[in-house]
């Protein structure tokens, strides 16, 4: 039985800071030395991104308004609010973005509330019981008897063991209609370090939220969609890449491992973690990844597109929808290759492959093979803003 996503909706925070202001903020924090400015300096400049959106509002602040809980602009200082207390801005800020996107998705896919058999929410940067599962069967009157699960805490790679999920509970019925909403507030773990992972990590990520709709129904004619072809799992072999990225709970925030050994790890392995999902198609098991048309890679920071691109020897067209939701909107950890899969939803072409991808602790791979049915929309045509304004 095939099983299709059908639609990807996506919701943003109201703040939509310039990297360079971030950047700033960081480089005039006393606990970096010299050398601390100049790898922040470095990092940020690199970073392929533009612009990123957040919850957090503080860095806006002019000198003579009052501080917020992480920024004081009349001292310049960036605040170290407790864990607890960015949780709690994680519940309402989460709730709200899950409960948005969810709303969003469902009109642009012309289903109803009744539709919905099935929930599944992802995230690592909060949690709270009940959680966002609920608050959206609640807020968008779903069924009291939709089925809930939660994805947490396992990083950037995490839709695809959602996705993964929603696949096996539509080919187990298909009557089955499955909500996946990936909501994920980075920027409340950012805090001051001179440590170069901290700096990396203050560097790339943001917030955002993505949901999608999967289903075994096939899309009626003049709609789009992915077929979810196959998935697979890989680790690197044992000892390589498990202390270069981790994700830990402190007691200010989250912290983050990213070390800059990570894309050379991915370089070195991509081709390998690759091979077990292509051989599961009998035409790519010949052709190779040379016969995948459209990529869909996790952004985690511009030189792990760079290793990637040159590993696989893909066009700079191909890693075009990767670089440009990068650009945008950052690395918004496990929601940010739904942000991808929404853009080659309107710009492949019908019988197009699609390989997605994303990388995150463990060092796990996690790869996905798709095939888009449906034309593609042309090139300029108007979107809706996705940001949740007025919010």
């Amino acid at each position: 039985m095939s099983v299709f996503l059908h639609d990807v909706a996506v919701a943003l925070p109201d703040h939509v800071y310039p990297q360079s202001r971030i950047r700033d903020v960081i480089k005039a924090q006393p606990e970096l030395d010299r050398l601390g400015q100049r790898l922040t300096g470095a990092a940020f400049n690199a970073s392929g991104i533009d612009q990123r959106y957040s919850v957090v509002q503080d860095f806006m602040r002019e000198a003579d308004e009052e501080p917020g809980l992480f920024y004081d602009p009349a001292s310049g200082r960036m605040l170290t609010p407790s864990t607890g207390t960015r949780n709690v801005v994680y519940t309402a800020e989460a709730t709200r973005l899950y409960v948005e996107a969810a709303r969003r998705v469902l009109e642009s896919s012309g289903l109803q509330a009744n539709d919905i058999t099935h929930v599944i929410t992802v995230s690592c940067t909060g949690f709270f019981a009940p959680g966002p599962d609920y608050a959206v069967v609640r807020a968008l009157n779903l069924g009291a008897d939709v089925a809930r699960f939660h994805v947490g805490f396992m990083g950037c790679y995490a839709a695809f063991p959602a996705l993964k999920m929603a696949q096996a509970f539509c080919e187990a019925n298909a009557d089955a209609t499955v909500l996946v909403i990936s909501a994920e507030l980075c920027t409340l773990h950012m805090h001051s370090s001179a440590d170069p992972d901290t700096i990396i990590a203050n560097s790339v990520f943001a917030d955002g939220c993505a949901a999608a709709v999967v289903s075994a129904r096939p899309p009626a004619p003049g709609a789009r969609a992915l077929r979810l072809d196959h998935f697979e799992t890989t680790l690197t072999p044992v000892g390589v890449g498990e202390a270069e990225m981790a994700w830990t709970i402190g007691d200010q925030g989250y912290d983050m491992v990213l070390s800059t050994y990570v894309p050379s790890i991915i370089e070195s392995h991509i081709e390998g973690a690759l091979s077990p999902l292509l051989a599961r198609d009998p035409a790519l098991a010949e052709a190779g990844h040379a016969g995948v048309e459209r990529w869909a890679i996790h952004p985690g920071g511009r030189s792990i597109l760079d290793k990637v691109q040159g590993s696989l020897n893909l066009s700079d067209d191909q890693l075009r929808p990767s670089r440009e939701v990068l650009r945008q909107h950052g690395n918004m950890s496990s929601a940010t290759v739904l942000f991808i899969l929404r853009d080659l939803l309107e710009q492949a072409g019908d019988g197009e492959r699609v390989c997605a991808m994303a990388f995150g602790p463990g060092l796990t791979v996690e790869t996905g093979l798709m095939t888009k049915l449906g034309v593609a929309v042309p090139a300029g045509t108007p979107r809706d803003l996705p940001a949740l304004a007025g919010a």
